[in-house]
């Protein structure tokens, strides 16, 4: 055991004191609170130049509907919120009617798409004649929506939300329905996320407090994001370290003094120990973060002792199959084929956690 415990050491002492350790102990916070805050600085930072929309209206009565719905948008749905200094943060969507002057539809979809290319239009849309009462025997008919700039779905989203209420308008309107009457008898209502009621000291029951989704999804996944990284800075650099004293013979010397199991446990009880520095570091720093934003009680406090003890088995278990990449493993590239799939496997719980 003493051997064990003396290889531990210097592996924890060896990997603490190097300068990646603090750099990294340092960066990845800075890394994070920096993305953080891109994130806010640009968050009003939006590209709000017109955009300008053709629509070719074969039913020629959906246009009016649609065009009145862009003009409200653009007149209070693209503001901030502020009463003093009202900024704009979306494009205005102009509307633009094209009529089918020659008959041919195609003629008009190359006209306007050149015109799109041009930087005439953004995008032009074609509602088709029997949109409103569609056939019952065909297939559902749909709008066509053309852009270059397919990435952008504000516009796209915005336009099919807008013709479907106008033509949900029209079918009521021929069926001799009241629209209001219809949105009175179909509105949903909303479930209200709450805690568990709790009774206090003095016997008064207290209400429950509503449920912090951003919270409930946020911890978990910063928690999970943590135990990733530390993984991978604390147990990665284990097969390089095995690969290494195979190299330079250094292994050989080591194991005419300890057997060697007890020379990997103490290389992967070094490593757990630089995991757990880093995880008391950063599990600290997002205590002292939340609680200085007002969050503090979303910090589970509960079940940090269990995050510790599963973060020392994930890094044992993987600084174990790192151990054995590089024990199976006789040069670099060698090793770096076979780190892919303990790569994948480490990765698997970022794609199944959800």
């Amino acid at each position: 055991m003493r051997k064990i415990l003396v290889v531990a050491v210097r592996e924890y002492s060896a990997a603490v004191k190097t300068k990646a350790f603090v750099i990294t102990l340092v960066a990845m916070p800075v890394l994070m609170g920096g993305s953080i805050a891109v994130q806010v600085f640009l968050k009003d930072k939006v590209d709000t130049k017109d955009r300008t929309l053709a629509v070719v209206d074969l039913t020629g009565q959906l246009f009016e509907g649609v065009a009145v719905a862009a003009k409200k948008r653009n007149q209070e749905d693209i503001f901030t919120d502020d009463s003093e200094e009202r900024k704009q943060i979306q494009p205005r969507f102009v509307l633009e009617e094209h009529a089918l002057a020659s008959g041919d539809l195609d003629e008009v979809r190359l006209a306007l798409s050149e015109r799109i290319r041009a930087k005439e239009l953004f995008a032009f849309a074609i509602i088709p004649a029997d949109v409103i009462m569609p056939d019952e025997a065909g297939a559902s008919p749909r709008i066509q929506y053309h852009s270059n700039t397919p990435t952008y779905r504000a516009l796209h989203q915005w336009l099919a939300r807008s013709v479907n209420t106008q033509i949900q308008r029209r079918r009521f309107d021929n069926a001799g329905l009241d629209l209001n009457v219809i949105k009175k008898a179909t509105q949903r209502v909303q479930l209200d996320d709450r805690m568990l009621v709790t009774r206090d000291e003095s016997g008064a029951i207290t209400m429950a407090e509503k449920i912090n989704r951003a919270a409930t999804f946020g911890v978990p996944a910063g928690l999970m994001m943590l135990m990733f990284m530390v993984v991978m800075v604390g147990a990665s650099p284990l097969v390089n370290s095995v690969l290494e004293e195979k190299m330079q013979r250094i292994a050989e010397v080591l194991l005419g003094s300890i057997p060697p199991f007890q020379l990997m446990l103490g290389k992967l009880i070094g490593t757990v120990g630089v995991s757990l520095t880093l995880t008391t570091v950063y599990l600290a720093g997002g205590f002292a973060a939340l609680s200085y934003a007002g969050y503090g009680a979303f910090f589970p406090t509960h079940m940090v002792w269990w995050f510790v003890l599963y973060q020392s088995l994930a890094v044992m278990m993987f600084g174990s199959l790192y151990i054995a990449v590089g024990a199976a493993c006789s040069d670099l590239k060698e090793t770096q084929s076979m780190l892919m799939p303990v790569m994948m496997l480490i990765m698997m719980p970022l794609f199944l956690w959800a």
